[in-house]
C-alpha cells in the first residue's frame, strides 16, 4: 500500500477509505489515481477500494485538496 497527500496529510488506504465511509474498513486495497477531476474544486480525485463490512465491497473517491468525496454505491 502506498501513502498519498490528501489535503495536506499523508494517508494510508485505510485512513482514506476512513475519510470516505466516516468509520474504519475491514479491509482496503491501494489507493489509485481515479482518473477524474474533483467537481467542487477541479481537483485530482484518489479511488480506494474497501469492505466496509463481510459483504460489501465498495469504490470510494476523495478529492486530494478538498472535502469532497463519493462511492460506487447506488
Amino acid at each position: 500500500m502506498s501513502n498519498r497527500v490528501v489535503e495536506g496529510r499523508m494517508v494510508t488506504a485505510d485512513r482514506l477509505a476512513e475519510l470516505i465511509e466516516g468509520e474504519r474498513p475491514m479491509e482496503s486495497e491501494a489507493i489509485e489515481d481515479a482518473d477524474r477531476e474533483c467537481p467542487d474544486c477541479g481537483g485530482n480525485v484518489l479511488q480506494v477500494g474497501y469492505m466496509p463490512s463481510v459483504t460489501e465491497f465498495v469504490t470510494g473517491y476523495k478529492c486530494q485538496d478538498c472535502a469532497w468525496s463519493d462511492d460506487d454505491r447506488d
